[in-house]
């Protein structure tokens, strides 16, 4: 009887999830415990099995394609519906993993890179992450991660940070669209981000800032932040990103400030306590926290006193 599904095979999905995430095949090999070059073979035969190409290989690593990023947000979406299925049949015991739940570009550019430094401190206590661009069912988690206005009434929010928005692009864009200040993007390539589970400041909002109209350009709208980052690195058009969240694109060059103007982000990323957390998931939220609160390039304040 033939498959409802064609799908490839799992190995092949497992190391491109692995490879995505740490935008690296030598990382994603040592988290699966196999040889990169394993790792770039599977990958190989997953895009000639697609018949596209999933990433870019450059001299300092690799980079996903526009398909790779929208191969890998499918494939988060498909394993966080498993994870949820084997929390709802598995006991939670106090000693399982801490489950933190946030967006595809939050887990990204900021989250991941955090979870290694605190592993670095605390081996013993094993967090893992449910990413999810869509709207959450985030009872399974512990923590999670918002952009926007804390609910009215609400406890067990913690500021993590409080940044800047910028207008950014592949380098070259803004010469090749003329642009020499926020003005000149009223006409020029512009991807929106619409997303129900993320209230993202979008363009009209960051152009009104400046006492500027609506742009009237080329609009291109994604439901996805890292997908609309990765199109404005492949110079489909300008994209608003976040100065603390995006921070590690500008500094490898992929991206850069099209205007110099800044507008001071209207709300912070919080990170969420929820009832169910363990003792665990409370020390890793104090450690994250207090992380934070100690950088001398982010404005962090507790926004509620978690319990």
């Amino acid at each position: 009887m033939a498959r409802p599904y064609d799908l490839p095979s799992m190995t092949a999905l497992v190391c491109f999830e692995a490879a995505a995430r740490n935008v690296s095949f030598r990382d994603a090999a040592a988290e699966l415990n196999v040889t990169p070059a394993a790792v770039s073979h599977q990958i190989k035969g997953l895009e000639d099995d697609l018949g596209t190409a999933l990433f870019r290989r450059q001299h300092r690593g690799v980079d996903l394609t526009e398909t790779g990023a929208y191969l890998f947000v499918a494939l988060q979406r498909g394993l966080e519906e498993i994870s949820d299925a084997v929390r709802e049949v598995r006991p939670r015991g106090d000693a399982l993993d801490v489950v933190v739940q946030a967006t595809t570009a939050m887990s990204a550019f900021w989250l991941t890179p955090q979870i290694t430094a605190f592993w670095k401190v605390r081996p013993e206590i094993v967090v893992s992450q449910m990413v999810s661009d869509t709207p959450s069912r985030n009872a399974h988690a512990d923590l999670s991660i918002h952009y926007g206005p804390i609910p009215e009434g609400a406890e067990g929010y913690d500021e993590l940070f409080h940044d800047q928005i910028i207008a950014v692009s592949a380098p070259g864009f803004a010469q090749a669209h003329k642009i020499t200040c926020a003005k000149d993007l009223l006409n020029a390539p512009l991807i929106h981000v619409l997303n129900e589970e993320t209230d993202w400041t979008d363009w009209a909002e960051w152009l009104g800032h400046f006492g500027l109209g609506a742009p009237t350009g080329r609009r291109i709208v994604v439901n996805n932040h890292m997908i609309a980052l990765q199109m404005a690195k492949d110079g489909a058009g300008a994209v608003l990103a976040w100065t603390g969240l995006t921070g590690p694109l500008l500094d490898s060059g992929d991206l850069m400030a099209v205007v110099p103007d800044r507008m001071p982000s209207p709300h912070a990323f919080h990170l969420r306590t929820h009832a169910r957390a363990t003792t665990q998931a409370k020390a890793f939220r104090d450690w994250l926290v207090g992380k934070r609160q100690q950088s001398p390039s982010t404005r962090t304040t507790a926004s509620r006193k978690n319990p």
